[in-house]
């Protein structure tokens, strides 16, 4: 179950980059800006590329959360420094402590 989760959210991964390296970039950030001739014309694909985005990273954001879920399943409670603790082996002899 775990393995078509990780599987999906890879794939959304995937196509989720790839929609964002399809949209056209705005340049605010630069102050470069965009004319209105192509704002216009672009709108529409615009539109849908921004919902398709904003599909694919809610699903790719549930499947991440379901991977989380499922794998907190597979962790012990059990601390590292207990595991090492019961590892010891009694039959060898221990040193004694010198206080």
């Amino acid at each position: 179950m775990e393995n078509l989760f990780l599987i999906i959210n890879i794939v959304l991964a995937v196509l989720l980059i790839g929609v964002i390296l399809l949209q056209k970039s705005e340049g605010g950030a630069l102050g470069l800006g965009v004319s209105q001739d192509s704002f216009i014309s672009s709108r529409s694909a615009g539109n849908f590329l921004t919902k398709a985005t904003a599909i694919l990273a809610t699903l790719f954001i549930i499947t991440s959360i379901t991977l989380t879920i499922l794998s907190k399943k597979e962790l012990s409670t059990i601390s590292v420094i207990e595991k090492t603790e019961e590892e010891k082996d009694s039959s060898e002899p221990e040193i004694p402590k010198s206080d």
